[in-house]
């Protein structure tokens, strides 16, 4: 005997009652998430309960293919626990996405620890139970055709970028910045649409992306991409007392590191894949960086004074970097 919970399925029989929980993504099974995040809360929860509360993985976009759509999904009822990209959808949260501005952090490792300080804050964005919130490595540059060495080779080019919050810093370094889901890059790459890609290296391995670039810049004056594992409030709600412990205990901060963690892992593989299929690493020296810096100061300094909900970014920005 099954109900319907928006999303979730309790089965009882003459011994006990287990409630499933749907999980969607967009991304494939293989993705570095499923190992670092997915995985260890699933298992972690069937630890916990005894079996008692289960979650079925709806990967590959089962449930919804779209990227920018996985927050929605999980507002509709259409799935109870989501991978979620906050940067495509920046508008509803302005607060997480200034761990992207410059100079926030460096690592996915750090981005995620400045994530997990501005939690609290950052929690109160979304109309969901934050289950993790953490970060890709820092922005890299992949491209077709023109090898990126210095500031003015940037001039002319049509970039790809995760969310609007970077347009204005890789406008100032003379590109055009191209708002785009990461799985429409390898068309667009390949076909000339774009003529490259701003994007963690950590996207590189699992989307083939090495396939249709030549050139890969290691760094960019922007720091990580935030991510987040969400889960719908009313099938949170709809759970026991005893149910929502184990929810909580499963989804502590050590789940949050873990996938900072493993996109630093992934951002590893993903360099290793380009470097295997003949793509020029490219790597800035400290003195080119310098210009990169000089040239985004502008916009960060304007960006800095504007609103991110009730704080100034700037205030952000301190919260995210800690004491």
């Amino acid at each position: 005997m099954g109900v319907l919970l928006c999303g979730s399925i309790a089965v009882a029989n003459a011994a006990t009652t287990q409630t499933e929980l749907s999980l969607a993504y967009f991304s494939g099974p293989k993705h570095a998430m499923n190992s670092a995040v997915f995985m260890p809360f699933q298992e972690r929860l069937e630890q916990l309960s005894d079996g008692r509360l289960v979650v079925k993985q709806f990967p590959g976009g089962a449930l919804n293919s779209s990227p920018a759509r996985q927050y929605s999904i999980l507002l509709d009822g259409v799935a109870d626990i989501v991978f979620a990209l906050p940067g495509y959808t920046s508008a509803l949260f302005p607060k997480t996405n200034v761990v992207s501005y410059p100079g926030v952090c460096d690592s996915a490792q750090a981005c995620t620890m400045a994530l997990l300080r501005a939690r609290p804050v950052l929690e109160r964005e979304y109309r969901a139970k934050v289950l993790a919130l953490w970060s890709t490595s820092p922005a890299a540059l992949l491209t077709r055709d023109v090898p990126v060495r210095t500031l003015e080779a940037m001039r002319g080019l049509k970039v790809r970028v995760a969310s609007r919050l970077d347009v204005p810093f890789v406008e100032a370094l003379g590109a055009t910045a191209i708002v785009q889901p990461i799985s429409v890059v390898y068309q667009n790459l390949a076909n000339g649409v774009i003529d490259g890609a701003v994007m963690a290296t950590s996207a590189i391995y699992g989307f083939k992306l090495q396939e249709p670039a030549n050139y890969l810049t290691t760094w960019l004056p922007l720091s990580g991409t935030p991510v987040a594992l969400l889960m719908n409030l009313d099938a949170y709600a709809a759970l026991s007392p005893s149910a929502q412990g184990w929810i909580d205990t499963a989804a502590d901060a050590a789940l949050s590191i873990g996938g900072g963690d493993g996109y630093a892992q992934a951002a590893e593989r993903g360099i290793a894949a380009c470097e295997n299929a003949g793509v020029q690493i490219i790597e800035l020296s400290a003195a080119e960086k310098r210009r990169f810096e000089a040239a985004v100061a502008p916009a960060l300094e304007a960006a800095l004074d504007r609103q991110a909900g009730d704080m100034s970014v700037a205030q952000v920005v301190a919260l995210l970097k800690g004491p």
